[in-house]
């Protein structure tokens, strides 16, 4: 049986459960329609090829089929449907390889953005998924109620273990409940990752003990793999609570074998889409960030940098709707808790949670440290903030009787920054 183009585009195909639909905006190469165009996405991203090939019947039914095509030669989207046997169920490295593979770089296409996929039940069921998602609110934090908060040290890198510790625990005290490494500190010889874990969870109890409030670290393990699980282990054998990684920069395999040892360790995984950029900035090609945020939730991060709605300092895609699917039924995976960050003061948290409501994690940097009172009046401004939208309170009424609220209200006003 021979195997051409235009038989991986079937506009009447109707999808079965089993199937992976991807959805892909495009603008044809020079010289192609969109089905034409269509047909060879569908083909590289499964089992064809530019020339015509002969093939048993069995090969023909692992083609990928392109369908749904909405536009013209100047663009338009298109879902393409994957049979399940296309994929090795277990592997993301494998399945991106295949939607998000070769043919972001074809000359067929001028553009081709991934959009979103609606995953079958027995490929999203084949990864360990979230262990803790939004319940580490309460069963790691004392955070019933409201969005738990974290903060970065600023300056983001430089500090030493003993200043970065100190910032922490000046942190804690002032309400915050997590001390977040930046994406960029890892193991550099101002600031040993060792030496910060251990400094930095003695810290912690002192703040625990002190508030009476759960408090713990993000740590940030990004590094090769084996590195990763040792330092998972490590965690734990130092009572921390949770990991952080750099989810895109590290690679989705690692990322699968440190959700394995979390769940032998009972660690949260936080993380970071440093990177994700790359992908989904531009509107017109690459991958977006919900499939991203797709991507974490199914191979089982607990919580994943969203954005901020437009409220922060970074252009984001589709907050709301991002953190919609993360909390969304999914098969029976758990959801993800999304997190709120980057250019976030205790001026912009009642717009930004009134946009993306109170399921999330809100954490700041500067908007803490840089508070004129210092970061312990600073992380008391932004607890109060976060107090007073639980309370339904408008932030500046409340900041009438908290004067750290009205201190950082008066420097930074309620305006983003760029």
């Amino acid at each position: 049986m021979s195997i051409k183009y235009a038989d991986f585009v079937d506009e009447s195909y109707e999808p079965t459960a089993e199937d992976l639909v991807c959805t892909f905006r495009l603008v044809p190469g020079e010289g192609l329609t969109l089905a034409e165009a269509a047909g060879r996405v569908a083909s590289e991203s499964s089992n064809g090829t530019w020339a015509a090939l002969d093939a048993p019947e069995r090969v023909r039914e692992l083609s990928a089929i392109a369908f749904d095509l909405a536009g013209d030669a100047d663009g338009g989207e298109v879902q393409v449907a994957y049979p399940d046997a296309l994929f090795d169920p277990g592997n993301m490295p494998q399945i991106l390889s295949c939607i998000a593979g070769n043919i972001l770089g074809m000359k067929a296409v001028d553009t081709i953005r991934l959009l979103d996929c609606e995953w079958p039940a027995s490929l999203a069921t084949s990864f360990l998924g979230p262990q803790y998602g939004p319940d580490v609110k309460t069963e790691i934090l004392d955070a019933e109620g409201r969005p738990p908060t974290a903060t970065v040290p600023k300056p983001k890198v430089g500090l030493n273990t003993e200043e970065h510790a100190d910032v922490g625990y000046e942190a804690w005290m002032g309400g915050v409940d997590l001390l977040k490494d930046d994406e960029n500190l890892t193991d550099q010889s101002f600031n040993r990752f060792d030496a910060r874990l251990k400094r930095s969870l003695e810290r912690r109890d002192e703040a625990q003990e002190a508030t009476g409030e759960a408090k713990d670290y993000l740590v940030n393990i990004t590094d090769e793999t084996n590195v990763m699980l040792e330092r998972v282990d490590e965690v734990a054998a130092q009572g921390g609570g949770f990991v952080m990684v750099d989810v895109v920069t590290a690679g989705w395999s690692a990322v699968q074998s440190v959700r394995e040892r979390c769940e032998e360790q009972g660690l949260a995984i936080h993380a970071h889409r440093a990177m994700h950029a790359a992908f989904d900035r531009l509107p017109e090609h690459g991958v977006s960030m919900r499939v991203l945020a797709q991507v974490a939730r199914i191979v089982g991060v607990d919580h994943i940098h969203t954005g901020t709605a437009g409220f922060g300092k970074l252009e984001n895609e589709d907050t709301v709707g991002i953190n919609a699917w993360l909390a969304s039924d999914f098969h029976g995976v758990s959801p993800v808790l999304p997190v709120a960050s980057g250019g976030l003061h205790p001026g912009i948290v009642e717009p930004l949670l009134d946009t993306t409501g109170t399921d999330v994690m809100v954490q700041a940097g500067g908007g803490i440290h840089g508070h004129p009172d210092g970061t312990r009046a600073g992380a008391k401004a932004f607890r109060q903030s976060i107090d007073a939208y639980v309370a339904g309170v408008p932030v500046g009424e409340y900041a009438d009787d908290h004067p750290e609220l009205a201190a950082a209200l008066a420097e930074w006003g309620t305006e983003s920054p760029r």
